[in-house]
């Protein structure tokens, strides 16, 4: 059976890892000259910096990405070194070294500028709601109605920022608790060996192996279809035939490859709702030092920077990522859309805040990179993603804007994928 796949993303690659380990045909088309989307790596001035994705795995070598990898067999080597997370908090004059401003607190001890009346309150309602998690509003509106505490707010928004791009008053508060359930579940980050690269490359090593043909710049214009199935693709004006056809390009993009004309039940709704979806947007800044700026391979978050919600300096646990006797941290805030017009303001304050939270250490600002629009940071925000199914019966979507409940940027591509795969597989 043929499939063909639109898109060398992370959500494509995982596809094709799966369906041509399982027997299909498959054929994947990229518009771009490279593969991996916004998940590889770039060579800038000897460092691997990655086109969209940090180089790190969510839920390191236990969640579902790596899980996903191993199914497949991909040869990927994802590395979780202690602290994971810590979070930076200004001292206060209780503390005996109050002059140097700040203190770091690991992340599982997030409660501890909580008073003892909120702490008790957020044991009890996380233990609470485990299973039957609140629904219909924003997490924001639900810590503010129970646990209303300048922290609460700082901490969500600067761990939301971080692992979604989000502001915590945009994040559904039932994704919220799934994705707090995941990381009771799965653990914290690690950071795969080669970075985005590393995994691109394992999964285009088993598409190959397995028969799978990548075409680079090579751009899917349209479709052809026959009883409103997907009969071909269309690319440089050739037909492709296909029995099933995967995209990695977005529900928005992929109803644009239907013809206007092309009379399908359900098909004006999805267009309308898959275009109707904000996508989430970021800052990325590199920064380059002879010493290391963190000192570990877990997220620093910063919950009171003015932008950046969080930093990782990679380079502490694979060195390989920069030239000899350097260090690689990469810097990411959210971008909330009412502030996406105005993205070199947003770039100022993001490199206020690190002359900040690195005072006193010497770094250089290897590039800023930002995502938005066309290429954002997801191409709808966690807990507005539409499903893998189209109307069309054998059309799916994969990726950023098909991502599972509960799923944290790559580990919500790998949860959507499983969903996907398992809709063609098991019938």
């Amino acid at each position: 059976m043929k499939v063909i796949i639109i898109g060398s993303g992370l959500g494509g690659l995982l596809s094709a890892a799966k369906l041509s380990k399982a027997g299909y045909e498959v054929e994947i088309f990229e518009r771009l000259p490279i593969i991996g989307g916004r998940f590889t790596n770039i060579l800038y001035q000897g460092f691997q910096l990655s086109t969209g994705a940090l180089h790190m795995i969510p839920h390191g070598p236990a969640g579902p990405l790596s899980q996903l990898l191993k199914e497949v067999g991909a040869d990927v080597d994802i590395i979780r070194k202690k602290p994971v997370s810590v979070i930076r908090i200004p001292r206060t004059k209780k503390d005996t070294d109050y002059k140097f401003g700040h203190k770091d607190l690991l992340f599982e001890d997030f409660k501890v500028p909580f008073s003892i009346l909120n702490r008790l309150k957020l044991i009890y309602y996380i233990a609470s709601t485990r299973k039957n998690p609140p629904t219909g509003q924003s997490f924001e509106e639900w810590c503010r109605k129970h646990i209303p505490q300048d922290w609460t707010h700082r901490i969500s928004d600067s761990f939301f920022g971080w692992a979604l791009s989000l502001k915590s008053a945009d994040v559904p508060v039932e994704e919220a608790f799934a994705i707090i359930e995941n990381l009771y579940r799965f653990g914290g980050p690690g950071i795969p060996m080669g970075g985005c690269k590393g995994v691109t490359d394992a999964l285009v090593d088993i598409i190959t192996n397995n028969g799978g043909t990548i075409h680079t710049s090579s751009e899917v214009t349209g479709f052809e279809f026959n009883n409103d199935r997907v009969t071909a693709v269309i690319v440089d004006g050739n037909e492709h035939a296909a029995d099933i056809v995967i995209s990695d390009i977005g529900h928005p993009a992929t109803a644009n490859l239907i013809r206007p004309e092309t009379d399908i039940s359900g098909m004006d709704e999805y267009t309308r709702t898959s275009k109707s979806l904000k996508p989430s947007a970021g800052i990325k800044i590199c920064l380059s030092s002879d010493k290391p700026l963190i000192g570990h391979g877990g997220v620093l978050l910063t919950p009171y920077a003015k932008r950046v919600n969080g930093i990782n300096e990679v380079t502490n646990v694979d060195p390989s990522l920069a030239p000899v006797g350097k260090h690689l941290t990469m810097a990411h805030q959210c971008v909330h859309w009412n502030n996406i017009d105005n993205l070199d303001r947003e770039i100022e304050l993001g490199l206020e805040d690190l002359k900040d939270i690195f005072s006193g250490k010497k770094y250089e600002v290897l590039l800023i990179q930002s995502y938005s629009n066309d290429w954002p940071v997801n191409r709808s925000p966690s807990g507005a993603d539409l499903q893998n199914r189209t109307p069309i019966p054998n059309l799916y979507v994969v990726g950023d804007g098909a991502k599972g409940k509960g799923g944290i940027e790559v580990e919500g591509i790998a949860l959507g994928v499983k969903n996907c795969m398992q809709e063609i597989l098991i019938p």
